[in-house]
């Protein structure tokens, strides 16, 4: 079975690649300390080798794990959970957060209403045109 790191193609959008050059490791980079020591501990706690780096990039100083390929699965879960942990809500304050779902809910509700009343009122017109279509 193929690794599925073989087929991504960094655009960006993920914070792992291939290394550059040596096929077997895959590289994470973290420009957040707080994620990288958070990775670097999940790490020491799975007992997963690694070498620590660090580069200068425009956007600042990113930390460096290279991971070989056959822990690709146990760190992506270990990436995913770090990130969860660090992520920021996406509407951080809490009343207008709650304020948007209940708009949310009530649309939703009407929505929902005015499609059984809009059954109700095509089921009464088909009644209504069958009644006069018999009536001929």
């Amino acid at each position: 079975m193929e690794n599925p790191i073989d087929h991504v193609i960094d655009l960006g959008l993920v914070n792992y690649t291939k290394h550059p050059d040596n096929p077997k490791y895959i590289v994470y980079r973290f420009a957040d300390e707080n994620r990288a020591n958070s990775f670097e501990e999940a790490l020491l706690e799975q007992d997963i080798w690694f070498e620590k780096g660090s580069q200068e990039r425009k956007k600042g100083e990113f930390t460096l794990f290279g991971i070989h390929k056959n822990d690709y699965k146990k760190t992506e879960r270990i990436n995913f959970d770090v990130e969860a942990e660090h992520k920021k809500p996406f509407i951080p304050f809490r009343g207008f957060r709650y304020f948007l779902m209940t708009i949310s809910f009530g649309l939703l509700l009407l929505a929902i209403l005015g499609y059984c009343n809009a059954q109700e009122k095509l089921r009464s017109h088909n009644e209504v045109s069958c009644s006069i279509n018999h009536s001929k």
